[in-house]
């Protein structure tokens, strides 16, 4: 069992950053590739971005690439989600998602374990 938690939501105006992390515990954190996914009002969940096990592989949503970056740090059990040039459809609440494997995924019926999510608003 891997145990979840987001931090680093908030409301912010176009334009500005935000850093979200999720902290594991419960299992070897390095044993599992981590995801970004997130739900907007009235919308399904969606991905954002994802993390092999050692942080090399990274993958991003189209909507994303170029301004969020993802990343770790298997000694302190965490996963980071840089998002820069904020916009308002970024608005959603964000979760992180891990899954006990070497390869990368990006569909959420592949991850096992999910946190509860930190919302982001960006206003215009």
């Amino acid at each position: 069992q891997v145990q979840l938690v987001e931090s680093g939501g908030g409301l912010v105006q176009a334009g500005a950053s935000l850093r979200l992390s999720c902290a594991a515990s419960g299992r070897t954190f390095s044993n599992y590739a981590m995801g970004w996914f997130r739900q907007a009002p009235g919308k399904e969940r969606e991905f954002v971005a994802a993390i092999n096990w050692i942080g090399v592989t990274t993958i991003y949503a189209d909507s994303v690439k170029g301004r969020f970056t993802i990343s770790r740090d298997n000694a302190k059990n965490t996963v980071t989600l840089q998002m820069n040039s904020l916009k308002p459809e970024d608005t959603a609440v964000y979760y992180c998602a891990a899954r006990q494997t070497t390869s990368t995924y990006i569909r959420e019926y592949q991850y096992d374990y999910w946190g509860q999510g930190t919302q982001v608003t960006v206003s215009s």
